[in-house]
């Protein structure tokens, strides 16, 4: 088995859709005033980059870079949308598209260099201003944190966007490192837990002989002990709880836990309304969920999932703030929801979904090819 499996499993960090941010400390790294100004922009900016708004995203986020110059969330939020951005424009932000040898091809296109320097800039800026802080205070957990975050966003970006798969592994080892010396700081800061938690499942997933070869190297892992640590974010995190929900989504989907994945993706669809991904999450799921039930001879909880499943890609599509902020992935939707029908058995209205497909792929190209996707690539940057 190729080195390269390995990492697959590392690589599902990308789809957790946001990094994690620091809870309140009685640090006095920041007054009050301007630790009610982070809160707040911090909220409001995340709030749009779930929604996919990143525009938005990137006003709130570039504020807090101008009002708080010395401390690392500004440049570390702005690096976080961006790579969030070019992942959408490369419609790597759906998680079945990971399932696929096809993401892991050295054959695709290669990051925009505008794109990987300005996000290599944010991220060194943020590490530098966290540096910075520590050598004042050497045991500041919120200062710990935002280091390990950075590493933990730079492993995410040379994984999915740059696939330099090995420095992906040593920077989100030390982003683990970080994280595990806040717990020790401070037990209670839960976020860091959703770090921790995703290097115990990808460990404990390795197959057997990585996973003796790491055990050798010093690296242990659990899946259950990691997917206990993420859920536990998910009710005791402050800042972390639908980063950690996003992530089960996905890591519940590969337990098999298809209708725990569903439940999530209908709860994170309902509370971010623009981000259609959560409701193509669920509907994902609940195809998945119907098989299993089929399996089973569960006729009734067969056709609940699958009739559940249509009613959402249907609703996906008639959707029109999914039409204008998806048009390059409409025919993913058709696509999925072809595929669903096909196994249901409904041929005929398979087979309008992929001409559906076809024709909407002809429109997204036409439209999309008015702007040259590196063009596309650079105009936030130029906003920057």
């Amino acid at each position: 088995m190729k080195f390269l499996t390995a990492i697959r499993v590392l690589s599902l960090i990308v789809l957790a859709a946001v990094p994690v941010v620091a809870q309140q400390t009685n640090s006095a790294w920041l007054t009050d005033n301007d630790r009610a100004k982070l809160e707040s922009l911090r909220a409001v900016g995340f709030e749009a980059l779930f929604n996919l708004d990143y525009e938005a995203a990137g006003k709130n986020f570039r504020e807090i870079a101008e009002s708080l110059p010395n401390h690392p969330a500004g440049p570390q939020f702005l690096a976080a949308s961006l790579w969030i951005e070019t992942l959408y424009q490369s419609r790597r932000l759906q998680s079945s598209l990971y399932d696929s040898d096809s993401f892991y091809s050295q054959n695709e296109d290669k990051a925009d260099p505008r794109t990987v320097d300005q996000f290599r800039t944010w991220t060194r800026q943020a590490r530098q201003l966290a540096e910075a802080r520590l050598k004042q205070n050497p045991r500041d957990p919120e200062a710990l944190y935002f280091l390990g975050a950075t590493e933990g966003l730079k492993a995410t970006f040379e994984e999915a966007v740059e696939r330099r798969h090995f420095a992906a592994l040593k920077d989100g080892s030390d982003a683990v490192d970080r994280h595990r010396e806040v717990i020790k700081l401070d037990p209670a800061y839960h976020d860091a837990e959703i770090t921790i938690g995703l290097y115990d499942y990808t460990v404990g997933s390795l197959p057997l002989a990585y996973k003796i070869l790491a055990g050798v190297a010093g690296f242990h892992g659990s899946k259950k002990r990691g997917l206990a640590a993420i859920e536990r974010v998910t009710k005791e995190g402050r800042w972390a709880r639908d980063d950690a929900k996003t992530l089960l989504i996905v890591l519940y989907t590969r337990e098999k836990r298809f209708a725990e994945s569903a439940a999530l993706a209908r709860e994170l669809g309902a509370r971010y309304p623009r981000n259609y991904l959560y409701r193509l999450e669920a509907a994902d799921a609940l195809v998945s969920q119907a098989a299993l039930e089929r399996e089973a001879n569960h006729t009734t909880a067969t056709t609940a999932a699958e009739n559940e499943a249509f009613a959402t890609f249907e609703a996906l599509l008639r959707d029109k703030a999914v039409r204008d902020t998806a048009v390059r992935t409409l025919d993913l939707i058709h696509f999925k929801y072809g595929e669903a029908l096909s196994t249901a058995g409904h041929h005929e209205k398979a087979a309008k979904e992929r001409g559906a497909r076809a024709r909407s792929r002809g429109q997204a190209c036409r439209r999309v090819d008015a702007i040259p996707s590196r063009a596309r690539a650079t105009q936030r940057l130029r906003r920057a």
